[in-house]
């Protein structure tokens, strides 16, 4: 067996502006400057980024369509899901592991939100889900807290419309997770400093 597949996957989760990105990218820093993962000298993580970014460009959708179109939201959330298992399974194919900037939950979570209870059932329902379930309760699930002060509007993400709404969202995500047997552990967000949050992944990781 390959090594890497003793490793667990990762995923950087949680409402938007939660710093979920920023934190995946310092990860895949801490990765390229590691020769040795948990003792044994193997290759490091594939990462996994931008994919809901890459959907709304390539079948033109903005992120006003996701508040004011159920139609498309719903339409934008299923593009998203087929996405993200196709770059998952490009990865597991090869026998590779991955960290993971969102995951096939967030379009779940997306379409209950903006669309209804009903739009989420029809995507759980989907062989697409049912695999990045799976995979999901085999990973670490990192769930970034909403709630700090670094809320930026960068004219793409959809924005959540106050304090309370974006508290809101993250413990939807929560809600969701609990709903559907994913294990997850919440990194808070007064853990402020970079490296304090790359420390917190990794040493949650490291409890394999």
């Amino acid at each position: 067996m390959n090594q890497n597949n003793q490793l667990r996957n990762i995923y950087i989760v949680g409402a938007q502006c939660t710093g979920k990105t920023t934190l995946t990218n310092a990860l895949e820093d801490h990765f390229k400057n590691t020769d040795d993962l948990v003792g044994n000298p193997i290759s490091g993580p594939k990462f996994i980024k931008e994919v809901a970014r890459t959907v709304l460009k390539q079948h033109d959708f903005t992120a006003s369509d996701i508040k004011f179109s159920p139609a498309k939201a719903f339409a934008l959330q299923r593009f998203i899901l087929k996405a993200q298992l196709a770059a998952e399974s490009a990865i597991s194919e090869t026998g590779d592991w991955f960290i993971s900037d969102r995951s096939g939950a967030d379009p779940l979570v997306y379409a209950r939100r903006y669309v209804g209870k009903d739009a989420e059932s029809g995507l759980a329902q989907s062989s697409e889900w049912k695999e990045l379930q799976g995979r999901l309760r085999k990973s670490l699930v990192i769930v970034c807290e909403a709630g700090a002060d670094w809320l930026t509007d960068d004219g793409v993400r959809l924005m959540p419309e106050d304090r309370e709404d974006w508290v809101g969202f993250h413990q939807l995500f929560c809600r969701f997770l609990d709903e559907w047997d994913v294990k997850y552990e919440v990194l808070p967000f007064a853990v402020i400093t970079l490296p304090e949050r790359v420390e917190f992944v990794l040493e949650r990781w490291k409890m394999q």
